[in-house]
């Protein structure tokens, strides 16, 4: 069950001319409930407002979300959702010379699931993710491409698919980012085109660097990924998933990807013990 607030008030409507509704005009975090607390809350709220000065929507403010975060509840364990659009506006694509924020912010309590991770089978999707570097990095509502893409498949035994750009780079997951573990060290996709720059994704790169691994950003290609040693996943909510098989290449996980595992886990992302 999912308890919902809109602008601060328990709901769970918007009205019918609001931005978000009708062009996707806004943006949304999912984070993480672990222990009662939201896992890396400022480093998500750090994103969220840079996403608001990126597409000139005002940003409520620390305070004001945090707020609204204690209003939901305590939760041991669950997930997040912020989302923030432009609010209502006059027909047309022109934004309101003054925009009225909407804050909409839902609290799904869960189990934990304390099962060690397993390695996930992926595959490639043919939807591909759109070069603009207008949106490139933040987690706007237009979600689209991820949606056409995420409906290629029905198979349980698929955990994920990757997206590729228009010139056949991979840029990400349907849900998450990618990391090759390569010549002893990491590599991950330039998001600076396209793609989500993931909460989790920059702490696995901190963590990396703060333990003297090399982490290089770049255009992958599928030959990068055919000759890696290994691969993972990342995202908010998952922590790491190690990746088994790709449209039939198969990886063994490496000992760079256990240390990784261990040093998230150590940082608080639980769902990397092994």
């Amino acid at each position: 069950m999912t308890a919902w607030l809109v602008n601060g008030s328990p709901g769970e409507s918007v009205p019918v001319d609001d931005r978000g509704l009708a062009y996707g005009d806004g943006l949304f975090e999912t984070i993480a409930i672990r222990a009662g607390q939201p896992r890396f809350l400022d480093a998500h709220l750090e994103r969220l407002q840079q996403g608001c000065d990126r597409l000139g929507i005002p940003y409520p403010g620390n305070e004001r979300l945090e707020a609204d975060i204690r209003l939901l509840g305590d939760c041991q364990h669950g997930t997040l959702k912020i989302l923030l659009t432009r609010g209502s506006g006059p027909r047309g694509y022109a934004p309101p010379e003054v925009a009225t924020v909407t804050r909409i912010l839902g609290l799904t309590e869960s189990e934990a699931d304390l099962t060690p991770v397993a390695a996930v089978r992926v595959r490639y999707c043919a939807t591909p993710v759109a070069v603009n570097r207008a949106l490139a990095g933040i987690k706007s509502l237009n979600r689209l491409e991820q949606v056409l893409a995420r409906a290629e498949w029905d198979d349980p035994g698929i955990q994920e698919g990757l997206m590729l750009n228009d010139r056949g780079d991979v840029v990400c997951g349907t849900m998450t980012n990618l990391f090759l573990v390569s010549g002893g060290g990491l590599l991950t996709p330039d998001l600076g085109e396209c793609g989500v720059r993931g909460v989790m994704r920059d702490r696995v790169i901190r963590v990396a660097e703060q333990n003297n691994i090399s982490v290089a950003e770049l255009r992958v290609s599928r030959t990068n990924i055919e000759n890696a040693e290994d691969m993972f996943l990342t995202n908010s909510l998952i922590g790491v998933w190690p990746v088994a098989e790709l449209d039939g290449q198969t990886f063994t996980r490496s000992a760079l990807t256990l240390r990784l595992m261990q040093l998230l886990a150590d940082a608080g992302v639980t769902e990397c013990a092994v």
